[in-house]
């Protein structure tokens, strides 16, 4: 297991405990200054004062990035357009993406539009940054000999729903997110063993999978009954993460021919549904329907004979060696 390093306190002086140059990817979800409860604080600054922390923290941040080191920061409307000019202007970091995370559910108006997003700022320390594709991508909607049936580039919009309340991983924390958006950005900025930090732990979601991604964590959190929380949380059995774009359940229309059909979705649940085992009987019954009742006995059978051959091969090799 990779070393996972939750420690109490104000992030402005947690990070002083943090050497330079020493972090690979920091994933940030500070308080959006809305007057949230946290349990022993409430998030409402004066604007300037928030300005200020906020240029402290990324200060911070961007110190104890490696030169080839990311950041992704989460921010509501408000300020978002400011700390991308803190992140742009006054630090000189480069800007990759403003990733617009959509949700399905949340706050109505009777009177204006209802919210249904939040923003994502992705910089990095230099234009020498890790960016793993291959491990993000999304299954295409069509087959084509020509395409890379990896899939396709997720964007920049992102869709994964709230963990609602009746979701069993469902924390004590206003401000929750799911496992499946900080999966992506931890697998396509790091690397197994690497560091991230994240100085909001807040539910304990980046750490929870950096647990499972093999990556090493660092967490601050202000709140001590957050930190009891999250220690709980990492110590639960591991059945999947708590959400998933439902882009990865997507089959490919045209995919008629059978040999190249088996390939596919063998290949489809290893690249795309890892981590998520709640999803493969959704993506198997959507397969079924697709491409009949026949689609997955025909590809199990297949992997089956498989296996049957490599195990006599192993076993006249074993043989031959005697």
């Amino acid at each position: 297991m990779k070393s996972i390093d939750l420690r109490c306190g104000d992030a402005l002086d947690l990070f002083k405990e943090i050497d330079s140059y020493s972090i690979d990817v920091v994933i940030a979800d500070p308080p959006y200054n809305l007057g949230k409860n946290y349990g022993n604080n409430h998030d409402l600054k004066g604007f300037d004062d928030y300005l200020d922390f906020s240029r402290r923290w990324l200060s911070e941040a961007k110190r104890v990035l490696k030169p080839e080191g990311t950041i992704y920061v989460f921010m509501g409307v408000r300020f978002i357009s400011y700390l991308y000019d803190i992140l742009d202007r006054e630090l000189e970091m480069f800007f990759n993406s403003w990733v617009v995370w959509h949700y399905t559910q949340g706050l109505g108006k009777t009177k204006g539009f209802s919210p249904r997003h939040d923003d994502i700022l992705m910089f990095t320390k230099s234009t020498d940054f890790v960016f793993n594709l291959d491990d993000v991508r999304v299954p295409q909607k069509y087959y084509r000999s020509r395409n890379n049936m990896r899939g396709a580039n997720p964007g920049d919009v992102w869709q994964f729903s709230h963990v609602h309340y009746c979701n069993p991983n469902r924390q004590n924390h206003p401000t929750q997110k799911p496992e499946g958006l900080i999966e992506r950005m931890v697998l396509a900025s790091s690397h197994e063993n690497d560091i991230i930090l994240d100085p909001f732990a807040g539910s304990g979601t980046t750490l929870r999978v950096c647990q499972q991604l093999n990556r090493n964590i660092i967490g601050f959190e202000l709140n001590p009954e957050y930190i009891s929380m999250v220690n709980s949380r990492l110590s639960e059995p591991f059945n999947g993460f708590d959400s998933i774009d439902p882009r990865m359940e997507r089959v490919p229309n045209d995919l008629r021919e059978p040999q190249i059909r088996r390939k596919y979705l063998e290949d489809h649940m290893r690249w795309f549904l890892k981590n998520h085992e709640e999803a493969i009987e959704e993506f198997k019954k959507i397969v079924k329907e697709k491409y009949g009742n026949d689609a997955f006995n025909s590809t199990e059978k297949y992997a089956k004979s498989e296996r049957s051959t490599q195990m006599a091969l192993l076993e006249n090799e074993a043989e031959y060696d005697v």
